[in-house]
């Protein structure tokens, strides 16, 4: 260790905590925990290994300041984040540029000695009093071409726990890298505390050093802002990704079954609470990932593995019937670990849990009573619209047996997906690969929901469901996934869904279980089990194709009137779309590839010739007699 480091470390570090830092020979490492530890101040310092031991130091400690509350099931423990830190905060999460660098209108930034200065500042002394906690990860199975490892110090048990049940070990993984500098670093603090919550959260900052690998977190415990190697981390993955030709994702990663036994790999992008977890956990599928992918081109295949080995997972909606496989792990013991629901008697409650909810306990805004109101006057609902669930992939059944494999697992579909009220039909195949990318992934749409700050309800632009997270130029973004495909000697099928079309009554036209009966019919095109009408927007499914799938599936009758309701071409809302989205493109990224518009035009003179032909709305039969792959 250098001599610069080793003096300030071993009055910071007892000698056991000493000893398993030196045991990592990297200097980029010491150099790291050094700056934190001067600059943060903690009163103490752990060094968490891969061990039983450290770990279960951790989860424990995490109990002991408060940070987690025992509730009544072994195991399950429940986490309050701030009244006004419950998503994640947009505005002042920020990418530090260097000078000369530009990330396009897009990506919130600020140039990176103002940024530094600012984030370093509000950091100053802020573990004062408390102890600071050294977690080790490695993003991606452990020993293989997708790894990338990482640490993170924070002064929040709560977090460090919530890592642990996140990812997968990453102690072992430094030894194994020896004295390299590739890796992702993580700074975070809570701040200071008022009733074991962030006090200062108009001072949250979270900043994300593109030059230097680093996130810098404070004054925040969200999950969100403060999980290092999530959508921070990710962040800084796509810039990876980016210079070495390889795609980071915001994707599930499922294994959906299919006829003689056969598994089929798809990744799938959703904006949050849009159904991306609960496509990834599918009765009768197995799942690998439900948040963040690496994709890379091995041997003309595109292979993918799970960043992850947790879910941090929104808990609205999880009940018996739609989300069986997570609602077991709830309710039974098990580690979970629950935040900003209401609790009574020891008991979590949250939204759409299939029973009646009580009347008052203890949530996310203290003692709360029903009626209770806000600052505004507004009603605070018993639990956050954005609360949330957190438990290891190892605890599901349903966990697909290759989810650690080192090769990754073949990637055969690929489907974007997000809340559409009027547009697309539920499911769809694009043309091609470019067709796909441009214009089921690139032009995603989504209404916002709760799951970050903001007004709910508004249609937003969400490519490939990463546009939060992008960290390079959005055309350049688009163009890597262009040049990707064109590397594999047979591409992902690429589809589209929407599970929240309505109709003329503002209701759904669909079940959540219907999503089962898209993902088996995906399943089936990949391999040319069933054919498809070809439209303007992509193919889709025909009718006895699908009748047959909703007995199967879900025993279910789905009628030739259904059918025709949802899969009818609804062309005014698709021209308006292609408006907006051409509109972005051409005012907000100057470095779009022409073949985006060239996509878009071949899609409106397409969507304009069906106008011409069979009006405003046209059914899939009207296509039928005319393609049919």
């Amino acid at each position: 260790m250098s001599e610069a480091y080793e003096a300030g470390l071993r009055t910071a570090l007892d000698d056991e905590n000493f000893a398993k830092l030196t045991a990592l020979r990297n200097p980029k490492l010491h150099q790291f925990i050094a700056d934190a530890i001067e600059r943060c101040t903690p009163d103490s310092v752990f060094v968490c290994t891969d061990s039983e031991d450290d770990v279960a130091y951790v989860r424990r400690r995490a109990v002991e300041i408060g940070d987690e509350t025992p509730l009544a099931i072994e195991g399950h423990t429940i986490h309050f984040d701030g009244f006004r830190d419950q998503a994640r905060d947009k505005a002042n999460t920020k990418y530090l540029v260097p000078p000369g660098v530009d990330l396009g209108a897009n990506l919130n930034s600020i140039g990176r000695n103002e940024g530094l200065a600012e984030v370093r500042g509000y950091l100053k002394g802020s573990m004062v009093g408390r102890e600071a906690i050294v977690r080790f990860f490695c993003l991606g199975p452990t020993d293989s071409a997708f790894s990338i490892s990482g640490v993170q110090v924070t002064d929040s048990a709560y977090v460090a726990h919530s890592e642990d049940l996140l990812y997968r070990t990453g102690y072992g993984e430094f030894k194994r890298l020896q004295d390299s500098g590739d890796f992702f670093r993580v700074l975070h603090s809570a701040g200071e505390l008022k009733d074991s919550v962030s006090a200062n959260v108009d001072k949250r900052r979270v900043y994300v050093d593109i030059e230097d690998d680093c996130v810098y977190s404070v004054n925040t415990q969200y999950g969100g802002n403060t999980i290092g190697f999530k959508k921070l981390a990710l962040r800084l993955a796509i810039r990876k990704a980016d210079r070495d030709g390889w795609l980071a994702e915001h994707m599930f990663v499922m294994g959906a079954h299919g006829p003689g036994g056969r598994v089929t790999y798809f990744t799938g992008a959703f904006p949050s609470a849009c159904g991306k977890t609960s496509t990834a956990m599918l009765p009768g599928e197995t799942i690998i990932g439900d948040d963040i992918a690496y994709l890379r081109a091995i041997d003309g295949q595109a292979r993918v593995v799970n960043v992850e080995y947790g879910i941090f997972g929104i808990i609205r909606d999880v009940n018996p019937e739609d989300d069986p496989v997570i609602n077991e792990i709830l309710t039974n013991p098990g580690e979970v670990i629950f935040s900003n629901v209401l609790v009574k008697d020891g008991r979590p409650y949250w939204l759409g849990m299939g029973c009646e909810l009580p009347g008052e306990g203890t949530n996310y805004s203290g003692q709360w009573r029903a009626g209770n109101t806000d600052d505004a006057g507004k009603a605070i609902s018993p639990a956050h619209g954005n609360a949330r669930y957190t438990v290891s992939l190892k605890n599901l059944s349903n966990l697909d047996s290759r989810v650690d494999d080192p090769a990754g697992v073949p990637a055969q579909g690929i489907v974007y997906g997000g809340r559409d009220s009027d547009t697309w039909v539920p499911v769809q195949q694009s043309l091609d690969w470019a067709h796909g990318v441009i214009t089921m992934g690139a032009s995603l749409e989504s209404e916002t929901t709760a799951a970050a700050l903001g007004q709910e309800g508004v249609r937003t632009h969400q490519p490939m469901s990463n546009l939060d997270f992008v960290s390079v130029p959005l055309g350049r973004y688009v163009q890597n996934h262009l040049d990707f495909g064109a590397r594999l000697e047979k591409p992902p099928l690429i589809f589209a869904v929407n599970y929240f079309l309505k109709n003329q009554h503002g209701e759904y036209f669909n079940g959540m279980a219907d999503k089962g009966v898209w993902m088996k019919w995906m399943e089936l095109r990949v391999h040319g089990d069933v054919d498809a009408i070809r439209t303007p927007t992509g193919s889709v499914p025909m009718y006895a194709d699908l009748a047959r799938l909703f007995r199967e599936v879900l025993s279910a009758e789905y009628t030739q009137e259904q059918y025709n309701e949802q899969f009818v071409l609804r062309i005014p809302e698709n021209l308006a779309k292609l408006e907006r989205i051409e509109t972005i493109y051409r005012t907000d990224v100057p470095d779009t590839p022409e073949v985006f518009f060239e996509t878009l035009g071949a899609q409106r003179a397409g969507l304009a010739d069906a106008q011409k032909r069979y009006g405003d709305y046209a059914a899939p039969s009207q296509f039928h007699e005319e393609s049919v792959s």
